[in-house]
């Protein structure tokens, strides 16, 4: 009980509360993530074959012993091949993870209204800088008062969720896996055009 209301007496304690908060919260969408995706059998199928098409890709463009070889129109057709595959597997991954966003959506979203409740209209800290126009909107939303270098709950949120559940994943090895395109709408080819 002490505890308690020492940690509620101290500076920082609503600061220290939404970035436990994002922690925790960041954590449970990592557990429900890997519930839905990380432990199923198609995921780690769908993971390796990336995994070995970046490699293969990657070995073929660095291989200049074989062009001699082959003819240089055969080796950028295989590249092609390749390329294409390791972009549809990409795409195939993006949707299967799409399915569980939906639910991490929804989690964020609850947790991230019980927060706008508990600190509607409070500074939850102070930036060491005074935020130019479209981050300060973003820093001073929803509080009162004149001083730009005071911190909504929002921004605050905003900036932790993005750090932790980034970091998260990657000490948890749930990052993506290299060469894959990021997201549904990945940038498009220069030799199509």
């Amino acid at each position: 009980m002490a505890t308690a209301s020492f940690l509620f007496g101290l500076k920082y304690s609503d600061s220290l509360t939404v970035v436990g908060i994002s922690f925790c919260t960041a954590v449970i969408c990592e557990a429900i993530s890997w519930v839905l995706i990380y432990r199923t059998n198609s995921y780690k199928s769908l993971r390796s074959s990336i995994d070995k098409a970046a490699k293969k890709l990657e070995t073929m463009k660095t291989d200049s012993s074989s062009a001699a070889k082959i003819t240089k129109k055969s080796k950028t057709k295989k590249i092609d091949r390749v390329e294409s595959s390791l972009k549809e597997s990409s795409r195939d991954l993006s949707l299967f993870k799409f399915k569980s966003g939906a639910v991490v959506a929804l989690v964020l979203f609850v947790v991230f209204g019980l927060l706008n409740s508990l600190f509607e209209g409070m500074a939850v800290a102070k930036l060491p800088f005074k935020p130019l126009g479209l981050v300060m909107k973003m820093s001073h939303r929803g509080l009162q008062g004149e001083d730009a270098t005071d911190c909504s709950m929002a921004f605050l949120y905003f900036l932790c969720s993005i750090s932790i559940r980034t970091n998260l994943q990657k000490f948890l090895g749930f990052s993506p896996p290299r060469g894959t395109s990021s997201g549904l709408f990945p940038m498009p080819d220069p030799k199509t055009n």
